[in-house]
């Protein structure tokens, strides 16, 4: 009767059935009321996504496994130090962690949220030591800035690591006991990474998609709230402007321009490919930060129409240098080739430097081209070929005979087909690895040169064009358009970085596409917080602040750990002028992730509004260390620096940030400033007559000329450049200053500080 019962429970799981499985369960306990069958009724509970009642059953169980599974149950209802204390006891300080590299994992994620990233780190670490293949702890490492080059962790010794496994489990008898306790509850995704009341819709052991961050899920259900507090967690009090530092380099997020036929793209969207964390984030990217336009004493007001920053690329520039109705294939004046795009009539058409109008799909562009054939001959590359000539082919030793033979997932294989298959997923995951990570430390160009090494079934999944897509929104938003566009049509089911593509799309100004795709994603799934953010940008973009920092606080409320949500709440806040609630959204996004530089940048923000430029220039530092590469991070690190009359080291970070970015005409404009500051005019009239070539309607730049030449009494020339400014229809602020500014012309008295 037990092993019918146990049996028909598998069954039940095994089909989705969750209620007849708790109900089977309840009759096993009942009957045979044994630890290993209440470890079975809790597992039936956490995979309909009712932590709370597997913690109640599991309470006080002393088994591996149910210290495992109820840890799991404990980190879903944020009760961290009970999770830590089940994997860990106290009075086993020797103890070894229940379910091997899972049981590291589960760890080293406590370990994180409890702001303990030495230990995180080690337990991530020790996860991938012993099963080379779980992609989440390499994932959590590369969000905490401490992963090592993919090589490292998926070479040589990973592929011995899986063939001894192998090995060892079609010889060991102990191998398959365990491996059938494991079958009861898939224990290595049991772990959920995105709080959410959600009923669980996903296969046993399948990521759930609509996650964005790879941070855990912390579940709950719809009957039962998640507890907000992360009361384990030190809290991000405004740092000395001298001390704190961050603790390694940075997370997340990159496209070909690919074209696959419609019929392709169908076949692409069955396959599963691995998630993404960003942070989001970032990370994310992403929408990311504050008005710049109302630091009139400081900034000059170069923009003075923007609104509240989604990200730390220019607001604007995707209109920079470009015909509205163009966009061009290459991104920042770089156009990639591939070997994996199939033919050369395939590889000319999808590279030829030529313009498509704006919104055209890449899918549409080339049908009827032949692309069909060159696809499916590229298809058929192998992926060590595809690599080889970056990350070496493993060649591990087998240590058993070739004959032996071992059931894998169903199949028998012998042991030469073990290690020719451990290659193959190594070599796919030290590629994909080595992007990810390049991606989270803002290396984009060595990220995408990294993604196009991929074979083409690979590169045009939904996560990997995901990917493309955060890496292209660091630094150009219609590549990224592009690049999300595609994913979203090979696989329209996954929400991953879905909040990122919002972003991208409210900085572009696309109203009707943001709107459609809001829509789309709370139709797909309303308890996703991607749906949300996306929600919330489509309001912004409209200037609706309050109803946008409604649905922002939804998203939060969805998934307390999503950072982003934090970091686009603390952008509506500073919107709406409440400062004090937006410095302390931001401190939430980094109390959740301390490496979110969007939450760095927003603080710095809104004390350089405040004047607290001691406080500003260590936050701007803070957000520098994590993305030393975004030009608009260091034009305003400079413009703090300035304010805080350091201006030789501001004018070195301006030259840095004109480096970092050279269609960026904030650092040229902060420039410029700075040196008129100085009484360099000739210098600062040089950068600002190329800035015109850059930005020739910027009312501001001309504002700004004119200030220089009345400080070196050339009255008529400074007239007629405020009139060019006055011409180009300037906001109604900057209108009345420079109206002020002439009527004081002719007054000897100082500049006009408030132009």
């Amino acid at each position: 009767m037990e092993a019918i019962l146990v049996d028909c429970v598998q069954k039940s799981l095994c089909h989705f059935m969750h209620s007849n499985a708790i109900f089977l369960s309840h009759r096993l306990c009942a009957e045979f009321p044994s630890e290993t069958n209440l470890q079975l009724l809790a597992g039936c509970y956490l995979q309909s996504n009712q932590a709370h009642s597997a913690y109640h059953i599991l309470k006080g169980t002393q088994m591996a496994q149910s210290r495992y599974l109820f840890a799991i149950s404990c980190f879903q209802m944020d009760l961290l130090k009970e999770a830590e204390a089940a994997l860990c006891p106290a009075n086993e300080p020797n103890a070894e962690v229940p379910n091997g590299s899972a049981g590291h994992h589960l760890l080293g994620l406590i370990y994180r949220y409890t702001d303990r990233r030495k230990s995180a780190i080690h337990h991530f670490k020790q996860a991938l030591s012993m099963d080379p293949l779980m992609w989440a702890a390499y994932e959590e490492l590369c969000i905490l800035g401490a992963a090592e080059e993919a090589t490292a962790f998926f070479g040589e010794a990973a592929a011995l690591c899986i063939q001894k496994q192998y090995l060892n489990c079609s010889t060991s008898p102990k191998m398959h006991s365990s491996s059938a306790d494991c079958n009861l509850v898939d224990t290595r995704h049991c772990v959920s990474e995105e709080t959410s009341p959600r009923q669980s819709k996903l296969k046993q052991g399948q990521k759930d998609p609509g996650n964005h961050h790879g941070a855990p899920i912390l579940g709950g259900t719809s009957g039962q709230p998640v507890s907000s507090g992360l009361s384990n967690i030190s809290f991000y009090n405004t740092p000395s402007p001298m001390v704190t530092q961050l603790s390694g380099v940075a997370p997340p997020p990159l496209c070909r321009n690919v074209q696959p036929n419609g019929s392709n793209m169908s076949t692409q969207s069955a396959e599963n490919s691995p998630r993404s964390t960003v942070n989001s984030t970032i990370q994310a990217p992403r929408r990311k930060f504050v008005d710049e336009g109302k630091l009139r004493k400081i900034s000059g007001r170069l923009f003075s129409d923007s609104g509240p920053r989604r990200s730390l690329r220019l607001s604007g520039d995707a209109s920079v240098n470009a015909n509205p109705n163009t966009a061009t294939l290459s991104g920042n004046g770089t156009s990639y080739t591939s070997k994996h795009l199939g033919g050369s009539k395939l590889s000319s058409m999808a590279f030829r430097s030529v313009t498509v109008r704006k919104g055209q799909s890449w899918a549409n562009e080339n049908i009827g081209e032949g692309i069909h054939n060159d696809i499916l001959d590229d298809s058929r590359l192998n992926i060590t070929s595809a690599t080889s000539s970056s990350f070496p082919t493993i060649e591990a030793k087998s240590y058993e005979p070739d004959a032996t033979n071992i059931p894998v997932g169903g199949q028998v294989l012998s042991g030469s087909e073990v290690i020719t298959g451990a290659s193959e997923i190594l070599t796919l995951l030290r590629v994909l690895g080595e992007g990810f990570r390049l991606a989270c430390l803002y290396r984009c160009q060595d990220a995408l040169e990294t993604y196009l090494k991929l074979p083409y079934k690979h590169y045009n999944t939904g996560w990997v064009l995901s990917q493309v897509g955060k890496v292209y929104c660091e630094f150009d938003y219609l590549e990224a358009d592009r690049a999300f566009g595609l994913a979203r049509q090979i696989t329209p089911y996954n929400l991953e970085a879905m909040d990122v593509y919002s972003t991208v799309l409210y900085h572009l100004k696309e109203d009707m596409k943001l709107s459609y795709l809001a829509q789309e994603l709370v139709h797909s799934d309303r308890l996703a917080p991607q749906s949300w953010c996306a929600m919330g940008n489509c309001y912004s973009l409209q200037k609706d602040h309050e109803t946008a920092l409604k649905t922002f606080q939804r998203a939060v409320q969805l998934n307390p750990r999503f950072a982003y949500a934090h970091t686009l709440c603390g952008h509506e806040y500073v919107a709406l002028e409440d400062f004090e609630n937006g410095i302390r959204c931001y401190q939430s996004a980094l109390r959740v992730d301390a490496r979110h530089y969007n939450a760095w940048y927003g603080l710095g923000m809104v004390y350089l509004r405040q004047e607290k430029f001691e406080f500003s220039e260590h936050h701007f530092q803070m957000a520098f260390q994590i993305n030393p590469r975004s030009s608009v991070i260091l034009s305003y690190l400079g413009t703090a620096l300035h304010a805080l009359k350091r201006s030789e080291e501001a004018l070195v970070v301006m030259e840095k940030a004109i480096l970092a970015d050279k269609k960026n005409p904030v650092p040229m404009y902060q420039k410029a400033n700075i040196l008129m500051s100085l009484e360099k005019f000739d210098e600062a009239l040089e950068v600002l007559e190329e800035l015109k070539e850059y930005a020739p309607r910027e009312s501001s730049v001309y504002a700004l000329m004119g200030r220089i030449y009345k400080r070196r009494n050339m009255h008529e020339k400074a007239m007629l450049h405020y009139g060019i400014a006055l011409d180009l229809k300037p906001s109604t602020t900057d209108a009345a200053a420079i109206k002020a500014a002439i009527e004081k012309l002719h007054v000897p008295d100082e500049m006009d500080d408030n132009l």
